[in-house]
C-alpha cells in the first residue's frame, strides 16, 4: 500500500540526489519478520525484496550483500570471491554504527561510512525490486540497474 507521507532518510536523499525514480512504500514493520513480513505487508514475491546485510571480514572489516529475500548468503563463497580468509555478520550494534541505520532498516543507500557493497548477480535480471528506504517499515521500488546509480558495486553469485 502506497502512502504519499514518507520519511526523508538518508537514502531518500541519497536517492534523489543520484536522480533515481522510485516509489516509497510504507507497511507495518515486525520484529525479527524479514523479507518475509515485508513482502507478505506489500503483497510482493519475497525474492523481489532484497536485503541488505551487512557483514565482516576477519580483520573486522565490514561490507554490504544484497541478496534475495528468500536466500542466504553463502559467507564460505564469498569469502572465496573477494580473497578474504573468513566472513561473518556483524552485531547489529557494530552494523548500526557502520551504516548510521538501525537493523531491520538497513538501506545500502546513503551509509555512513562507504562501505564496499556486493549484489547477487541475479538481482540484476529483476524487472524491479523493493529494498529498504532507510528506516524500518519503509521500502522502495526501482529498477535493479538504478542501484548502480547511486552505489559502487561489484557483481558476486553467492545466494544459496
Amino acid at each position: 500500500m502506497k502512502d504519499d507521507k514518507y520519511p526523508i532518510t538518508t537514502a531518500v536523499r541519497a536517492l534523489r540526489a543520484a536522480k533515481v525514480d522510485f516509489e516509497p512504500f510504507l507497511y507495518e514493520y515486525i520484529e525479527k519478520g524479514g523479507t518475509r513480513a515485508s513482502a507478505t505487508a506489500l503483497g510482493v514475491d519475497e525474492h523481489l525484496v532484497i536485503k541488505t546485510i551487512v557483514l565482516e571480514d576477519e580483520a573486522k572489516q565490514p561490507m554490504i550483500v544484497l541478496m534475495h529475500g528468500d536466500k542466504d548468503v553463502s559467507t564460505q563463497q564469498l569469502a572465496r570471491l573477494i580473497g578474504k580468509k573468513k566472513i561473518t555478520p556483524c552485531q547489529p550494534e557494530v552494523a548500526n554504527k557502520h551504516t548510521g541505520y538501525l537493523v531491520g532498516g538497513t538501506s545500502p543507500f546513503g551509509t555512513k561510512k562507504t562501505l564496499p557493497i556486493y549484489v547477487e548477480e541475479t538481482i540484476k535480471e529483476l524487472p524491479q525490486i523493493w529494498i529498504n528506504g532507510g528506516k524500518r517499515g519503509f521500502l522502495v521500488r526501482l529498477l535493479p540497474a538504478d542501484i548502480e546509480k547511486c552505489l559502487k558495486v561489484g557483481y558476486v553469485t553467492v545466494g544459496v
